[in-house]
């Protein structure tokens, strides 16, 4: 079982920041493709940001400028930086890995309020 652990949800006022990370183990880090995807209430789960294992990154048009996506290699963890929240950016978020097969974190709530 593949365990990808998610930190650094909660609370933000329009217009805060939160940084979430996650930690996956060495031998899926360095080969998959990594990703934050989000889900908000009575929505399909999106894409967020994607970083591939060589670290080129793609971002939803609703983030670009204000999300980054980045991957510390010695800590086998990736990070989603959230600048400028707002309210639409209510969900929970979801790592997942991504290449052979398919991997989840068990997502963490990220609420912004008005």
């Amino acid at each position: 079982q593949v365990q990808l652990v998610e930190s650094g949800g909660g609370l933000v006022q329009f217009g805060g920041s939160l940084r979430l990370s996650c930690a996956a183990p060495r031998n899926i880090f360095i080969i998959y493709d990594m990703a934050w995807y989000r889900q908000a209430p009575g929505k399909q789960r999106e894409l967020v940001a994607k970083i591939t294992s060589r670290g080129a990154t793609n971002y939803a048009d609703s983030v670009k400028g204000r999300f980054t996506i980045s991957r510390d290699n010695a800590q086998n963890t990736i990070y989603l930086q959230m600048n400028s929240l707002k309210p639409e950016d209510t969900a929970v978020y979801y790592c997942n890995a991504a290449r052979v097969w398919n991997y989840w974190g068990q997502g963490t709530q990220v609420t912004v309020s008005s």
